[in-house]
């Protein structure tokens, strides 16, 4: 990870192996406009090459997550980052990212915020929290964000959120699997930092292959994915850290993970 990248709308911090991402522009209610997309793309790369980073966290800035796409800004001038995604790319990367991604939820998740949290591997939210695709008041359609939402939601439910655009409370986003816990307030921060920690102590190896397994295949049936699977379980149980979860086991100690 690059300690030094100029971020101008998020705040990426480390501790130990897990990495927050903030959308900072709590001002404005941390909306998602080309920059920020940008970035986003940039500190996910970063994430992903640093092979200490275990975990990444992905919040917002003060009692928002995001209000939503920033419909104000349609370009990034000469001194940010340069273009490196847009937000296609943005949604793709969390499918090859190798590494577990958690959307810690305070307040409200509108539009393609809500296409982030989807596309995360873990969603937490707090009870006061709210989502939904408001798009279709304004005349439009969450069109990209489709493609990840249906990946956790009913079609029906689905549906419904996107033709209706109403807003959704947390229980009923846990509800219909849009998050997949919901905590109090004060519980939030304890909550993530518990399952962070807890997927940090697994093996990096395993972790990276199975995600990348589980994308790759998600769409596809089984006679296609079941030889492709069984081809990576050979691959996983070649590695130093598949070697070492079973000698661990044999020997009834803690493994010791390389991430190789």
């Amino acid at each position: 990870m690059d300690a030094h990248r100029r971020y101008r709308t998020l705040l990426v911090e480390a501790s130990g192996p897990v990495l927050t991402i903030v959308l900072n522009r709590p001002e404005r209610r941390n909306p998602i406009g080309v920059e920020m997309v940008n970035e986003l793309v940039w500190a996910l790369d970063d994430a992903k090459d640093d092979p200490d980073v275990r975990v990444v966290v992905l919040t917002g800035a003060g009692q928002v997550f995001s209000a939503g796409g920033d419909l104000k800004q349609m370009s990034i001038d000469d001194e940010g980052l340069p273009v490196r995604g847009d937000f296609v790319d943005l949604l793709l990367r969390f499918t090859t990212l190798g590494k577990p991604t958690i959307a810690k939820v305070r307040g409200p998740a509108m539009g393609g915020a809500l296409g982030l949290v989807a596309s995360c591997d873990f969603a937490v939210a707090s009870t006061g929290s709210t989502f939904g695709t408001p798009e279709i008041s304004r005349g439009l359609f969450p069109f990209m964000i489709m493609a990840v939402l249906r990946r956790v939601v009913s079609r029906r439910r689905l549906l419904d959120m996107m033709l209706l655009g109403e807003s959704l409370d947390a229980a009923t986003a846990a509800s219909i699997e849009l998050v997949s816990k919901v905590v109090g307030e004060a519980e939030l921060d304890a909550e993530v930092e518990s399952l962070a920690a807890k997927l940090a102590s697994r093996s990096p190896t395993a972790l990276r292959m199975g995600l990348q397994a589980f994308h790759a295949h998600a769409d596809h049936d089984l006679a296609t994915a079941l030889p492709a699977l069984r081809d990576q379980l050979g691959a996983i149980l070649g590695t130093e850290d598949g070697r070492e979860g079973l000698m661990a086991f044999l020997e009834k100690r803690a493994p010791r993970w390389t991430g190789r």
